[in-house]
């Protein structure tokens, strides 16, 4: 497993980090701040390197450091000064009688934050029920507001895998305002209900220029990679806005198989996203045009030099971010500051 990068202009890729360097851990959730590569939060998992064998890998320019805490999926606040964090236990199931044999179930899950440099994880009240399961925190462009996902925790029983009724959890999207000047949260309030899409709501994402929300849906769970009824919507906020209503549509990019794990592009025309389209096994990056009324071209995948090059490739790409430079910092340097107990460089 590795994190890679790939120059949109030409077919050149090289490594930014390959877990060969920690023992093959895990080096999978990562996000970015504003399509930019100055400020990157990457969830490492690991076993043999003491008391943090996991924690967050955070790149704050020239500086890399980690955090004695992993966290699962994060989201940079348009300042740069803060970063929204999931906090979740994902446990694997296998199933026997379907195509698709995975499956994830979040057992318990919270979302807080920090402020760079500080290392202090802070809770949010609102965000932290014990009978709740909170994920996939996504700041509005302009810091005002965090949207996540939610749903109602449906067992008691964290040591039973699956747990009870697991099939039966459908997460809702919500926001929360947000003051960072006096690090205040407001009250939170409802965008799109499960019971009312009867579908579980994941991954939300919003284009830059805070016109488009987007995110996937599917008949359950939090882990849409694995239900192959996962496809992409879209819901235009100036006009919820205007009307006081989400009214979300079915991307023109969907096939049969499960779409996920999408993002945009700094200009807010283009958006990448993972499919199994063609092969229900593998995702793929697949790129599409979006036009200013919202409506998208059709989807090409990620070009290769050969051809063929999907047709033997026993790898899956996912978590695909669209950022307007190279990472700067060298994989070595990451991987040092995994390996060493308080490495800070």
């Amino acid at each position: 497993m590795g994190l890679y990068q790939r120059n949109m202009q030409t077919f050149e890729e090289m490594p930014i980090l390959k877990n060969d360097k920690y023992m093959d851990g895990c080096a999978h959730c990562h996000s970015f701040l504003n399509n930019h590569a100055d400020k990157i939060s990457i969830a490492i998992r690991k076993s043999g390197y003491g008391e943090y064998q996991n924690s967050q890998l955070i790149v704050d320019g020239d500086r890399v450091y980690k955090i004695g805490n992993v966290l699962g999926f994060t989201s940079w606040h348009l300042s740069g000064r803060l970063l929204a964090c999931s906090f979740n236990q994902p446990r694997l199931i296998l199933h026997t009688t379907r195509n698709e044999m995975r499956d994830i179930v979040d057992l318990k899950s919270s979302i807080g934050y920090f402020f760079i440099g500080s290392k202090e994880m802070k809770t949010i009240p609102q965000l932290s029920g014990k009978d709740q399961l909170e994920n996939y925190p996504t700041w509005s462009p302009d810091g005002r507001y965090l949207y996540f996902t939610s749903a109602k925790m449906l067992w008691t029983d964290l040591n039973t895998i699956p747990p009870e009724n697991y099939d039966k959890v459908k997460y809702s999207l919500y926001r929360i305002s947000y003051d960072i000047e006096k690090d205040q949260w407001g009250e939170t309030e409802p965008v799109l209900l499960s019971e009312n899409t009867e579908l579980s709501l994941n991954q939300p994402r919003i284009s830059p220029n805070g016109r488009w929300l987007t995110f996937s849906m599917c008949d359950y769970s939090c882990w849409p990679s694995y239900h192959p009824e996962s496809d992409l919507y879209i819901v235009d906020l100036i006009r919820a806005q205007e009307t006081g209503r989400y009214e979300y549509r079915k991307m023109e990019i969907n096939s049969d198989q499960c779409e996920s794990w999408h993002t945009w592009s700094s200009n807010s025309r283009w958006i990448v996203f993972s499919s199994k389209k063609g092969n229900p096994l593998f995702n793929r990056s697949y790129i599409a045009y979006v036009n200013e009324n919202g409506k998208l071209s059709k989807a090409f995948v990620l070009p290769q030099k050969d051809p063929t090059f999907y047709d033997t490739y026993l790898k899956t790409y996912t978590i695909p971010e669209l950022v307007t430079e190279p990472v700067k910092a060298t994989g070595e340097k990451l991987a040092r500051v995994i390996r060493n107990q308080d490495a800070d460089y």
